[in-house]
């Protein structure tokens, strides 16, 4: 008799559990051609936040990124939802995160709805964070030097009327924006899909995000949908290889369109990279 209504309520407090409840996903990456000055250097990725709190300010996203002790954050993209939009509360985030650790933001395709956008741009950079919109920036350790570079999403290039396909856009912005003799390098773009496109110029490692982790995770399949991907997306969560190319897709921290996920924790990704063979 109570056996349902019990069933019902453990099924409501696992799902609201699952959408709360942080998941620090700590990955080693040994990566051949990593200078040595950089071996053991931690980042920590927040992608797809969408407006989202966890806790009061963001208490206990930002208690997980203080623990996990970065060298520097990546914000990946969709730090906003166009439907929900809190700029001052993205804006605080961001502030508090900077304080943490040198902090690098990528537009995704949620900001480039986003007619407030250029106030979220430029509150970002008073805060402290750096924007890389289609640009490169050097870190140097030691007397060492990799790239850090950032592509916009090419939501925008089609909102300003540009032609081509995604990969077209993404491929064009690479040739352009990538030394013929570029030292090692780490892209931070929203769309995981462009992996075949991110592999083609050779780029070390990648950042990524958009996917959501396929919003509901089923054992053995993985993710059942994502943008850009639709059903059972291959790029859905994790690391993949591509001839040199590394790419870890986040499962991001919040949602849009669908308003729940399920057996789909938001997941902070803290990568640890070691100089490989």
């Amino acid at each position: 008799m109570f056996f349902l209504p019990l069933l019902l309520l453990s099924l409501l407090l696992w799902v609201l559990w699952g959408n709360r409840t942080l998941l620090i996903h700590e990955i080693p990456l040994s990566l051949p051609g990593l200078p040595p000055a950089f071996d053991g250097m931690r980042i920590a990725q927040v992608s797809d936040l969408h407006n989202a709190s966890f806790g009061k300010e963001n208490r206990r996203l930002l208690q997980a990124l203080s623990q996990a002790k970065p060298h520097l954050i990546v914000l990946t993209g969709d730090l906003v939802d166009s439907r929900r939009t809190n700029l001052p509360r993205a804006l605080a985030f961001a502030a508090r995160a900077a304080e943490l650790a040198p902090t690098y933001f990528v537009p995704g395709n949620h900001e480039a709805r986003l007619p407030q956008y250029p106030a979220l741009k430029s509150g970002l950079k008073d805060a402290g964070v750096v924007v890389l919109e289609d640009r490169s920036v050097p870190l140097c350790r030691d007397g060492e030097t990799i790239t850090l570079l950032g592509l916009a999403d090419p939501s925008f290039d089609k909102k300003r009327g540009l032609p081509g396909s995604p990969a077209e856009l993404v491929s064009a912005k690479l040739r352009r924006l990538l030394p013929a003799a570029a030292p090692y390098t780490i892209l931070l773009s929203h769309r995981p899909e462009l992996m075949g496109v991110y592999a083609a110029h050779a780029v070390d490692l990648v950042f990524s995000g958009h996917t959501h982790g396929g919003q509901v995770r089923l054992p053995l399949l993985g993710g059942v949908i994502a943008p850009s991907q639709g059903l059972f997306p291959f790029y859905d969560a994790g690391v993949y290889v591509q001839g040199t190319t590394r790419l870890i897709v986040s499962r991001g921290l919040g949602n849009s369109i669908a308003p729940i996920r399920l057996n789909n924790r938001p997941e902070l990704v803290v990568a640890r990279l070691s100089a490989g063979q």
